[in-house]
């Protein structure tokens, strides 16, 4: 009994050791918590970062814009963000780079109600357009309007600041840019105002990555990132090998996740998280810059290995 005794209190000495000499790392979301972040959320539950030595703390943001720059700021180590707005934070002269993918695919997309009679771009010619981020998205709308014949002159823009859904199904506007195919689609359908959607790489728009993980250039030498984008690539396997297995880990402690909405964004976005997040698409974040300067939202096109890194010392 002793001998059991010392062998248990041996093996709770060093759990408390490694705990405590876990490196610690705070992880600033780019939203309130939602299916967007599973792997972030199913590596923690299943002990990834744990694993690699990691302390991991993700914190919700008050303001959606201060992640990436707290992290330029030196305040947390890791900002969620989008790769659309790291070219102009950079362009900013914020001290940032990419280090991962979270989801690999475009998300924003323009929204309308199914029984209207939009079918195309083309169709907005005349109505109004509800949008929540200023600069960006009227440059998105201007590019695919082009194609069309048509400019920003030809449509009312509204700013329905983040209410992109309820403005759309009160009839303040005919159309939103900015929604997430993922979740406000599923939100209308399940209101019962279901829409339908225009895809803006598509529409002439390059791709690119939606979410992404950025850090401070001073810290892309430390340790703590690869073992990071390592704990995020076995989460996001184990989302795609037990989907339903995986859910029940995200809502764990999180009941007021466990929805309707959720559950179907869970189900839609699993198909476009990065299997590979260390790994980096060069030409694609090219391919947006010349698109982003283009569109004059920025001013030049710096080298991409200042701004990108693929991380390539990833370990099991």
């Amino acid at each position: 009994m002793k001998i059991i005794l010392t062998v248990l209190c041996l093996f709770l000495f060093l759990a408390e050791n490694n705990a405590a000499r876990a490196e610690k790392l705070t992880v600033l979301l780019d939203w309130f918590i939602n299916p967007d972040h599973g792997p972030l959320f199913i590596a923690k539950e299943r002990g990834e970062f744990r694993k690699r030595g990691l302390g991991v703390r993700f914190i919700a943001p008050a303001d959606p814009n201060d992640p990436p720059k707290l992290v330029a700021a030196g305040r947390a180590e890791i900002a969620v963000s989008y790769q659309p707005q790291l070219h102009l934070q950079v362009d900013a002269g914020l001290p940032l780079t990419r280090v991962g993918t979270l989801v690999a695919t475009p998300l924003n997309s323009i929204v309308f109600l199914k029984s209207s009679s939009i079918k195309s771009i083309a169709d907005l010619k005349g109505r109004k357009v509800g949008f929540s981020v200023g600069g960006f998205e009227d440059a998105l709308l201007r590019a695919m309007l082009a194609k069309h014949g048509l400019n920003l002159n030809d449509i009312e823009l509204i700013n329905v600041n983040f209410s992109l859904s309820p403005s759309l199904m009160s009839g303040q506007v005919d159309a939103v840019i900015g929604a997430f195919r993922n979740f406000e689609l599923n939100q209308m359908d399940i209101e019962g105002h279901p829409g339908r959607a225009l895809y803006l790489e598509e529409e002439g728009i390059p791709a690119y990555d939606e979410l992404i993980l950025v850090t401070n250039n001073k810290l892309l030498s430390d340790k703590r990132i690869p073992a990071f984008i390592a704990s995020l690539e076995a989460g996001t396997q184990y989302i795609i090998n037990h989907p339903d297995k995986a859910w029940e880990l995200f809502i764990n402690d999180r009941k007021e996740l466990d929805n309707e909405l959720n559950r179907r964004a869970w189900r839609d976005t699993i198909p476009r998280f990065a299997l590979r997040p260390g790994a980096l698409d060069k030409n694609r974040y090219k391919r947006f810059a010349n698109f982003l300067k283009n569109q004059k939202l920025i001013e030049r096109i710096p080298p991409l290995d200042s701004y990108a890194k693929e991380i390539t010392n990833i370990t099991n």
